[in-house]
């Protein structure tokens, strides 16, 4: 089975968790490690044969649009990230719908390319901000990946399916959604879909996750990994001791980790993932609130 490798691609400082001790006032005021570590990600895949999605802040795009420029001259799905890494929840409709239509046009002008797919900052398209699907159909997105349909105390939808799945939207538009990956188990969702879990989780645990959900649920996986994970000399932040572990925990793993996973399973960009695969459509509330599986 195909699945779905993703980057997010951020400086270390942009983080949502580091908002409270990095405004956005700041950012210029630090250095920069976000190219070195992205063309870590990018050697390693070109290594490996491995195709996959960026989804590239714009805020970065805009400082360093060359990185935008690699990114899809070697072939890879360019995506978009947002702008500055607010959360969806903290914005206006109005606000997303600017912020959203800026990094969009930024990300195309640097790559060249339309920009059809779609992730939220910190996964922030939870119950109260799904308006932001409606938005972002009308503004040219074909796919999302901003649902994590965990529990968790910055974002999650608990309820929403764990599958792939066309969403029917008002005025006739359509998104479809792919939710980061998790395992059900005794009724609740586990979440393996890279980042922190990535570094958390034994790679032997990772590795077994990944082929249960491919064979005994039949889902493709939706990974994803931040650049700046790559990077474990990164400077350290004065941050609170919640945020300090989830950020810094095993970094020094992540590159070597990478490389055993997309040795031991086929990955692709999330757009061609979705091209290929036969998928259910239903209405938002339905998918947000369904619990039973429903595959094709």
């Amino acid at each position: 089975m195909r699945n779905i490798l993703t980057i997010d691609v951020e400086e270390y400082f942009q983080v949502s968790a580091f908002s409270e001790y990095v405004p956005l006032s700041q950012w210029d005021q630090f250095q920069t490690r976000v190219e070195r570590s992205t063309h870590t990600i990018l050697d390693r895949m070109a290594q490996g044969g491995v195709k996959g999605t960026f989804f590239v802040l714009g805020w970065v795009a805009d400082k360093y649009p060359q990185i935008v420029r690699a990114i899809h001259s070697e072939g890879h799905e360019v995506a978009c990230h947002g702008y500055s890494h607010r959360l969806v929840y903290e914005q206006t409709p109005d606000e997303f719908r600017g912020e959203t239509r800026r990094a969009k046009a930024i990300l195309e002008q640097s790559a060249g390319c339309q920009v059809i797919s779609y992730r939220a900052a910190s996964y922030s398209i939870t119950k109260q901000s799904v308006w932001a699907l409606q938005i972002l159909a009308e503004e040219g997105f074909e796919n999302d990946s901003s649902i994590f349909p965990i529990v968790h105390d910055r974002y999650g939808i608990p309820s929403a399916l764990r599958c792939p799945t066309v969403l029917d939207l008002e005025g006739g538009f359509s998104l479809t959604e792919f939710p980061m990956s998790t395992l059900n188990r005794y009724g609740l969702n586990i979440p393996i879909s890279g980042g922190g879990y990535f570094r958390l989780f034994p790679y032997s645990v990772t590795r077994a996750a990944i082929r249960r959900l491919n064979q005994v649920d039949n889902l493709p996986l939706v990974f994803y990994l931040h650049p700046w994970e790559f990077d474990p000399e990164q400077p350290r932040q004065p941050v609170g001791r919640v945020s300090r572990f989830r950020h810094y925990l095993n970094l020094h793993k992540t590159e070597p980790r990478f490389v055993r996973l997309i040795e031991d399973f086929d990955f692709a960009p999330l757009a061609a993932v979705g091209r290929s695969l036969s998928l259910s459509r239903m209405s938002l509330d339905a998918f947000l609130g369904h619990r039973r599986e429903v595959t094709n």
